[in-house]
């Protein structure tokens, strides 16, 4: 499938949290809320002014419970507002 955001939005691909702690404590997938935390990969972008910055392949911090979730097999997208977008990882 081939997805391209119309206006100001952005297609993501949520990174996966962490499976174990720093200390090497492997967690469960029910000891979290979600199976992801709000850092994703910028994969399509539409077009505007709120877009500058922002390119294909960037990681990127958005508000945690934005956007609409879509699956293309067994890999899960997000389509966020640009306005969503509240950093990019450097």
């Amino acid at each position: 499938m081939n997805i391209k955001p119309i206006g100001e939005r952005v297609l993501l691909k949520p990174i996966k949290k962490e499976e174990k702690t720093k200390s090497g404590i492997l967690l469960s997938s029910k000891s979290s809320n979600t199976d992801t935390k709000n850092e994703a990969e910028v994969v399509a972008l539409g077009k505007g002014e709120k877009l500058e910055g922002i390119k294909v392949g960037d990681k990127v911090i958005f508000n945690k419970f934005s956007g609409n979730e879509i699956e293309d097999g067994d890999i899960k997208y997000l389509i966020v507002n640009a306005d969503d977008i509240l950093a990019v990882i450097e």
